[in-house]
């Protein structure tokens, strides 16, 4: 395991968002959402494609809370733009489980 300071960790904008809009994307190589998220008022509304359909549809997605990293810098993904990295951890067959908060926090919180 690679250690990191504290400082290089307070580089990673990890914040809480909002999905407020999914769409099915068959121009994926594997089986993908389009996923649009709110951050607040300082961020904005962002959009990344995940591929989370293993555990997820678009109506269980929509109003769900979610972490997501936003300054990654935007990648190309099948002709779509990707603003955001949506996280989770990968389940026993390596499908995604999206992280989420226990709590209803606002959006655009920076994970400490």
């Amino acid at each position: 395991m690679t250690m990191i300071d504290y400082d290089t960790f307070e580089r990673v904008n990890l914040r809480s968002g909002t999905i407020i809009k999914v769409e099915e994307f068959p121009r994926a190589k594997k089986p993908a959402f389009k996923i649009w998220a709110d951050f607040g008022p300082e961020i904005g509304i962002l959009q990344t494609s995940a591929q989370v359909t293993k555990h997820y549809t678009p109506e269980t997605l929509v109003n769900k809370q979610i972490v997501g990293c936003v300054n990654l810098g935007e990648k190309n993904i099948a002709g779509f733009t990707s603003q955001f990295l949506l996280v989770g951890f990968s389940d026993v067959n390596n499908d995604i489980c999206l992280i989420t908060t226990d709590q209803k926090v606002p959006n655009g919180q920076k994970m400490c």
